[in-house]
């Protein structure tokens, strides 16, 4: 009903659950505060069944709810639905603007945050494609169980896969908790992923896992009570983050530096669109939001722009072109937190 609701094209919208077969399906298990207990280091479930936990940390409230299902490895896993807490981090007066891209996975306004691609999927391309090769060896016809030999080596598939899959959640974790102890304002593209799966560059952008890395790094601002806005990307990489224009044509993928026309400032693209986000966020009270977009800086003729102090006592400064960010609070939801004071720029 949401697809229907958004008005996705009949192809893109989900189907009906369907039926999944025991042999296919991963077991899992739901049980609510009336069905389960923890007693001396045990999880208790009801049906007199009890279960011998390997805790990766202590709870740090009691849990309503959880879940016990098994992975592809054969490997059984309980998780537990417990109240959020906030841990507030001293102050750092230090602001930061992240850019995402393909050969680099995060460009920040500062080198030392950078996130190079670790390119853990093309290290282990070749392991998982010599176990595809021995399932695809091994299959048997439809209908007839498969061998020991097959199982093995689709485990071992699912071995290398995991394995991949941990390494990039734990890479990602490790930058956001970086990025989120050193910076009291960060600015965050909000990029969506979802368009380069359908390009050339899709194996290269899935292995940077964007889209973890920006859900690590929200989750790591709102733990630590920081204040993250997401930026909307448009024509951020057409805008000069020093005077404010914009080149006339977009920008192919193959030209790695702007160079502006008006101003002359000659930059990273990389660098100057993680300018763009500051700019844009309203954390860089130098930036171009504060200057007209239709003069170029040091003109006497340009203007310039101030907000009203908002209701938490910061200054929120104009967005570029009409395109606003969305501030992250610590409920998870999203809003806009800063407005255009002129209509959008004709390009």
């Amino acid at each position: 009903m949401k697809d229907v609701k958004n008005r996705l094209p009949v192809p893109q919208r989900a189907g009906m659950p369907k039926f999944k077969k025991r042999d296919l399906a991963s077991p899992t298990l739901n049980y609510t505060l009336r069905g389960f207990r923890i007693k001396g280091g045990r999880l208790l479930l009801a049906g007199r069944v009890s279960l011998s936990v390997v805790w990766s940390r202590p709870l740090p409230a009691a849990p309503s709810s959880v879940r016990v299902h098994l992975d592809r490895l054969g490997h059984w896993y309980a998780s537990f639905v417990v109240p959020s807490t906030t841990e507030p981090l001293p102050a750092t007066g230090a602001v930061i603007g992240i850019d995402w891209g393909v050969t680099v996975t995060a460009t920040t306004t500062s080198d030392a945050y950078d996130l190079p691609h670790p390119e853990y999927g093309k290290r282990s391309a070749g392991a998982l494609a010599r176990y595809q090769r021995m399932m695809a060896r091994r299959r048997r016809p439809k209908g007839k169980a498969q061998s020991r030999g097959y199982l093995e080596a689709r485990k071992q598939a699912a071995k290398v896969a995991k394995k991949v899959a941990r390494q990039r959640a734990d890479t990602a974790r490790k930058w956001a908790k970086r990025v989120v102890r050193d910076h009291d304002r960060i600015a965050v593209e909000d990029f969506r992923p979802k368009f380069t799966a359908k390009s050339t560059l899709a194996r290269k952008a899935a292995d940077g896992a964007i889209g973890a890395t920006k859900t690590a790094l929200i989750e790591m601002s709102r733990k630590h009570v920081r204040d993250l806005r997401l930026v909307h990307p448009a024509h951020t990489t057409t805008d000069c983050a020093r005077c404010g224009a914009r080149a006339k044509h977009a920008l192919p993928l193959s030209q790695r530096i702007y160079a502006c026309t008006v101003c002359g400032a000659v930059s990273s693209r990389d660098k100057n669109s993680a300018h763009m986000m500051l700019a844009r966020a309203g954390f860089d009270p130098d930036g171009v939001d504060r200057v007209s977009l239709g003069h170029p800086q040091g003109d006497p003729s340009s203007v310039s722009l101030k907000s009203p102090p908002s209701r938490e006592g910061r200054i929120q400064a104009p967005t570029l072109a009409g395109f606003g960010t969305r501030r992250v609070s610590r409920n998870g939801s999203t809003r806009s937190s800063t407005r255009s004071s002129r209509p959008s720029r004709p390009i």
